[in-house]
């Protein structure tokens, strides 16, 4: 056994192992895409009352180069992928060169150990990298006694700290992951990630895209694509890219969509790259040029979500009409049928964003829920702060359903 120590203040690596669980699942995986894996695959290993007993993170790439682990595993800083810009076996782009995602791991276990077999001189040989959160600085290296079958990393996280449950909902760390690699799994189609044997995909969770290209105030380009998601989100990001699709930073949209929209923007553009390396896109110190682009990226989300509301209103009240359940025959026939119909739409729209099954009731029961709601807003002058306060909508939502 062998002893490694990081070449750095021990409080500034400890700095290191803070980060959510998403980010810190990230950090592990784009590791592995590093070291040109195109399988990688994530589980969460539950012990017999539900908690978590282990988080593992395995891959099929080239493995860690054990055998110059002092240079690479032992300095910030000292990563393989600071004097080259892609993978040495499939050319895709690296996405780190700092050597700092590995401490990411402890953010979400207090224990380690990367047991990664790569290969040398035509032959393989295995070995085990082991560290604790309680010393981040210090790792151990270990030779196995045999060689693994093939080459690759395994990350074994133990000792899982406390606050790591958000990892138990399977669908919603998939919808995490495929929002992160949106646009790296575009455009590498022949690399995989699993979490918890489910194929993290964006077109699997993904309802609609479209790409804008914008200018910002300065005259700067840059390409805006907006990726709709079938499930919630919680409040829509612009996630800043470098032009190879990397998220580099994400703050709030701070746009709100409406008609149950879930959203994230990517914004891309290789002047990104050097913006981040001047850490002049985190919101607090932002740049003017971000703020220009962030602000040219918002009018965007802007327009592109009040047409696609009228796109959602039309194409749902078309299926309401199909299914026999819209509450209303043939066109209206007057002004004031007409503004009667826009007012149930809104409301119904309202219902259908803020309830977490109306899409799956049945065609009797939307029927009645619909009847039900044209008779109370034909009965309640007031009929939408009554379905606002039904709904919890929220203040600003409200005074858009009372306009109608």
């Amino acid at each position: 056994m062998k002893n490694i120590h990081v070449q750095a203040q021990k409080d500034h690596i400890t700095s290191l192992c803070t980060a959510s669980p998403i980010q810190a699942l990230a950090e592990l995986i784009w590791n592995a895409l590093d070291a040109d894996a195109f399988d990688v695959k994530v589980d969460v290993i539950q012990n017999a009352l539900g908690g978590i007993d282990a988080i593992r993170v395995a891959d099929d790439g080239q493995g860690i180069n054990a055998l110059e682990a002092d240079q690479h595993f032992g300095n910030l800083g000292g990563s393989w992928k600071r004097d080259v810009n892609r993978t040495p076996l499939s050319g895709r782009v690296l996405h780190g060169n700092k050597g700092r995602g590995r401490f990411k791991a402890f953010a979400l276990g207090n224990r380690v150990e990367w047991r990664t077999t790569l290969e040398v001189d035509g032959g393989l040989r295995s070995f085990v990298l082991a560290g604790s959160a309680h010393d981040p600085s210090l790792f151990t290296l270990t030779a196995a006694a045999a060689p693994g079958p093939a080459t690759g990393t395994e990350v074994m996280i133990t000792d899982i700290r406390q606050d790591k449950g958000s990892l138990l909902d399977t669908v919603w760390v998939v919808q995490q992951l495929a929002s992160h690699f949106a646009l790296y799994l575009k455009a590498y189609p022949n690399v995989r990630i699993y979490f918890q044997g489910l194929l993290v995909s964006p077109v699997i969770v993904q309802q609609a895209s479209r790409l804008y290209h914008l200018k910002s105030s300065e005259g700067a380009k840059a390409d805006l694509q907006i990726i709709e998601w079938k499930t919630k989100q919680g409040r829509g990001k612009v996630v800043f890219c470098d032009s190879d699709g990397f998220a580099l930073h994400e703050t709030d949209a701070a746009v709100r969509p409406g008609g149950g929209f879930n959203f994230t923007a990517y914004l891309i553009s290789p002047r990104f790259a050097a913006l981040h390396n001047e850490n002049l896109l985190v919101l607090d110190e932002m740049h003017p040029e971000t703020v220009a682009f962030l602000d040219a990226a918002r009018d965007i989300l802007r327009r592109h979500f009040r047409e696609r509301r009228e796109e959602l209103t039309s194409e749902l009240v078309q299926q309401w009409h199909d299914d026999g359940v819209y509450p209303y025959d043939g066109e209206p026939a007057d002004k004031a049928d007409r503004a009667a119909r826009k007012r149930f739409d809104g409301c119904a729209l309202a219902i259908r964003a803020y309830s977490d099954n109306f899409d799956t009731m049945t065609v009797v029961e939307k029927k009645l829920l619909f009847r039900l709601l044209r008779e109370t807003l034909e009965a309640n002058p007031d009929g939408t702060t009554l379905i606002a306060d039904l709904l919890g909508v929220p203040p600003k939502r409200r005074r858009e359903l009372q306009k109608l």
